[in-house]
């Protein structure tokens, strides 16, 4: 998929050293950019292009970055800024895909549930929809997360706090709706 168009177009031109670093790189962490864009943006072609991006800035900045902890803190945090810039550029239409890309694992649980939540997230403002993906399909603990969106913890902790507040009503409000049609 995404390795090999991205390491064949950068062949020619990247240090021989990079190359293997660069493909191993793509291959471990694609998964991840692309999963965070498509949760995101609920578009696979803009995900698919913003995943694309994201690991050709990589490659350019290779050079510049040190550890591949910061390696995996500067595609985080790329991911998320190419898709909130993607997000803004096509308002007012926000598409809705039925596909979703795993981060990690499947779990076995309820798929009715687990698209429910999914279409919930998706209604989120885009603001609080990114701190929940990072949060709860990442794993990333608030102060990752203040760190990738350039905020204070306090208001990453607040925004998670809200968001899940307002998803608790609106999962409310779905049952109750249910129940009412029944």
């Amino acid at each position: 998929m995404l390795t090999d168009q991205l390491t064949e177009a950068s062949m020619s031109d990247a240090l021989p050293r990079a190359v293997p670093d660069f493909a191993g790189l793509v291959r471990e962490h694609q998964a991840m950019v692309f999963s965070v864009a498509l949760h995101f943006l609920q578009d696979r072609a803009t995900a698919e292009e913003i995943a694309q991006d994201v690991f050709l800035e990589l490659h350019q900045a290779l050079p510049t970055l040190g550890s591949p902890e910061y390696v995996l803190h500067w595609l985080r945090r790329v991911a998320v800024h190419r898709s909130i810039d993607a997000i803004r550029r096509r308002r007012p239409t926000l598409a809705l895909v039925a596909v979703r890309e795993p981060a990690v694992a499947a779990r076995d649980g309820d798929v009715l549930l687990e698209s429910l939540l999914r279409d919930l997230v998706a209604s989120l403002p885009e603001k609080a929809r990114m701190a929940v993906i990072l949060r709860y399909q990442e794993d990333l603990d608030p102060l990752e997360i203040a760190e990738i969106l350039d905020l204070p913890v306090r208001t990453v902790k607040s925004r998670l706090h809200r968001s899940i507040e307002l998803l608790r009503e609106k999962l409310t409000r779905r049952v109750q709706t249910g129940k009412q049609h029944e």
